[in-house]
């Protein structure tokens, strides 16, 4: 392997020829061969969203001339079209701060911007008014506010879109409910999905409030939250470079040091997260319990056949998207529980558990954003009602007893559902036997459609 040697305030070190990282971010790959988790793609994506705003903030400030500025901002949008890649190869188990990261995205645009012609020094440069203690984090929360915009709510939009066409077509198909898993009262189809449809709709309501505290950065508090270093009035032209950039409306934290140290914004975000993936969990179950058979089950619902579902049972098929929703559903808990943790450990003038939380966060964005894809894609545009299973459990129901109520009293009307339980008729030949109710009577009250 071809080597060039380079150097840091450490001394020198060999980096591969063909790479265009430096000293810092060779020292991070062999000190830190942990797990292989790369550092999220959206956050070297983040990063070169900051840099390139940081890089016009200073040119404004009169810290970067005009050709270095640009230099920067050209390199940073290759990187945000994904050119560069292979350049980022830093693990998420390294320091909790996140600097060699920062440092691996400085050098890159350094080394990049000399083979144009372009003298930049990563630190004096590229890193001027910055510290890696306000750059990781207001990375993380540009990264964890893209990956909620464009990811996770489209995705969440698409999913109640498919409820909403799953209602308009069956409106007045009426079920029976269930409650404590036991038979309960009658209710439409549709209005059972527009259950679930509110079940994706109102976790993006909690995610948009969200939004607005992700979009408080940390950037401009530099080392501790005083802003050393840093030009007046430069948190603020940062961030109105990245609305430029983003479309999102960032803006600076009023207090640097709550931004450097706390990251009750990200734990408050993955809340809403978390609130979609438990509902997407109850979605997933009442799907596949409803789906389940075909003929010892409930049998209510058909669910699109996609592939086998046994290598030793023939003709066998599963709820296999719905259990690809549960399965992502219960990791982004797991993470939840991870992401909490880790906020939990500011010390003094800094969280130093960032990139684990980036990690977290970003695969739960991912992995809901993906799950609800899939799961509208290859089972809720497939679903249809078994209308004649439905019509059958709602008129074998004892729970229809309920309607009686007004007419022969709760006590009464018990007597009557025990009585055709225990004998193994319908509940009308029950009201009948105990002489509660004429057969016209029972006929003109127990009417489901009257129920719902």
């Amino acid at each position: 392997m071809n080597i060039r040697m380079e150097h840091d305030t450490m001394g020198e070190i060999a980096v591969p020829a063909d790479r265009h990282w430096g000293a810092q971010t060779q020292r991070s790959l062999e000190n830190f061969r942990i797990g292989g988790q790369r550092q999220p793609g959206e956050i070297i994506e983040a990063f070169a969203y900051l840099k390139e705003a940081c890089a016009q903030a200073n040119a404004a400030a009169g810290k970067l001339t005009e050709e270095r500025a640009r230099a920067i901002a050209a390199v940073c949008r290759e990187i945000r079209a994904g050119k560069w890649d292979g350049e980022f190869p830093l693990v998420v188990w390294q320091t909790g701060s996140g600097t060699q990261t920062n440092m691996n995205v400085n050098e890159v645009i350094a080394h990049l911007a000399a083979e144009r012609g372009v003298a930049l020094h990563p630190n004096d440069h590229v890193n001027a008014s910055q510290s890696s203690n306000d750059t990781y984090p207001s990375a993380l929360h540009i990264a964890a506010a893209l990956a909620i915009e464009r990811q996770v709510m489209p995705a969440a939009a698409r999913l109640g879109e498919a409820f909403q066409e799953l209602e308009s077509k069956y409106p007045n198909l009426i079920r029976i409910g269930r409650t404590h898993l036991q038979d309960a009262t009658p209710l439409k189809f549709a209005q059972e999905v527009s259950g679930w449809r509110a079940l994706v709709q109102m976790p993006g309501l909690m995610l948009r409030t969200a939004q607005a505290e992700l979009c408080r950065l940390a950037i401009g508090g530099t080392a501790v939250g005083t802003g050393l270093n840093a030009p007046r009035g430069y948190d603020e032209a940062v961030c109105g470079k990245l609305c430029e950039l983003t479309g999102l409306p960032f803006q600076p934290d009023p207090n640097k040091f709550h931004a450097l140290t706390s990251k009750d914004a990200l734990v408050f975000s993955h809340g809403a997260l978390k609130a979609l993936a438990a509902n997407l969990m109850k979605i997933a179950n009442d799907i596949r319990w409803e789906a389940s058979g075909p003929r010892c089950g409930m049998g209510e619902l058909r669910i699109p056949e996609n592939e086998p579902g046994s290598s030793i049972m023939p003709g066998k098929v599963n709820p296999t998207q719905c259990e690809a929703v549960t399965m992502a559903a219960v990791q982004v808990m797991g993470n939840d529980a991870a992401i909490g943790f880790a906020a939990s450990q500011g010390n003094f003038q800094l969280n130093v558990f960032l990139p684990v939380m980036a990690y977290n966060f970003l695969l739960s964005a991912n992995l809901l954003a993906d799950a609800m894809e899939s799961f509208r894609v290859h089972c809720v545009e497939g679903i249809t009602p078994n209308e004649e299973k439905m019509k059958g459990n709602l008129n074998n129901s004892l729970m229809l007893v309920t309607c009686l109520t007004p007419k022969i009293g709760y006590e009464k009307a018990a007597e009557c559902a025990k009585k055709a339980l225990h004998d193994g008729t319908t509940l009308k030949e029950a009201v009948l036997s105990l002489g509660l109710l004429t057969a016209e009577q029972f006929d003109e009250t127990v009417r489901p459609e009257k129920m719902v």
